[in-house]
């Protein structure tokens, strides 16, 4: 059962501090060398819709730009943890985050991709932008923390949010957070989809023709889920 009431007014931030918190507690699998991405490609490729999420080490100096750190994709029953500093072979990984045959679902998900292309060549085919789903439906919210409040009454932790996500090791709570996100990416999405006035459309929105194009290249615990939505009943 959803949380979400189209006819009452969005959260507050006030509110929203107040709900109970959520957390993935399924399989996490770190990716941390190029053997073990293979791997997770191959069993990612299976899948028809992947939860994504990038996280970066932030910026403190004005003017800096940092690129990603991590890559987060979640299927339904496992979320991956790609640690980009330990890849060197991109290769296939791209090839899976251009295929428009597999939805990738994520908050601001366009400009992820667009600081993922200033490490390897990826297209934006299969994107889907939760923010303009939820607004599709009258949920007025932008991140995940609001949506995931306003649709399923949960409110998402961020306390690992500013940490180094550049870091040689990742710490439990970075992995928690991490994978969190990403599975909340799958998740609100099959929701998001249940509200929708019309079946088809992010049938439509995926599969309409359109120019192809790439972004510029600048360089170098056991999740076993009936159905998505019963894991919040």
């Amino acid at each position: 059962m959803l949380f979400f009431d189209e006819n009452k007014a969005p959260l507050t931030k006030e509110e929203i501090n107040l709900l109970p918190a959520i957390n993935y507690e399924g399989e996490i699998v770190l990716v941390r060398s190029d053997e073990e991405l293979a791997l997770a490609v191959k069993e990612l490729k299976k899948n028809p819709l992947l939860g994504f999420d990038t996280e970066t080490r932030p910026k403190f100096t004005k003017g800096a730009m940092n690129l990603p750190s991590l890559i987060q994709l979640a299927s339904e029953k496992k979320v991956y943890l790609i640690q980009l500093k330990h890849i060197t072979e991109t290769d296939e990984l791209a090839t899976l985050l251009s295929d428009e045959h597999i939805i990738k679902a994520g908050v601001a998900i366009h400009d992820d991709y667009r600081s993922l292309a200033r490490l390897f060549p990826v297209s934006p085919n299969g994107l889907v932008d939760l923010a303009k789903l939820a607004n599709r439906k009258g949920i007025k919210a932008q991140g995940l923390r609001t949506i995931s409040a306003n649709l399923l009454g949960y409110k998402v932790s961020k306390g690992a949010q500013c940490s180094n996500w550049a870091s040689d090791t990742l710490s439990h709570s970075q992995i928690q957070y991490a994978a969190t996100d990403a599975w909340l990416g799958l998740l609100l999405y099959c929701q998001l989809i249940q509200l929708q006035d019309s079946p088809g459309y992010l049938a439509e929105q995926i599969n309409r023709p359109r120019k192809k194009r790439k972004f510029r290249f600048f360089s170098k615990k056991k999740f076993e889920q009936e159905s998505i939505e019963e894991s919040l009943n």
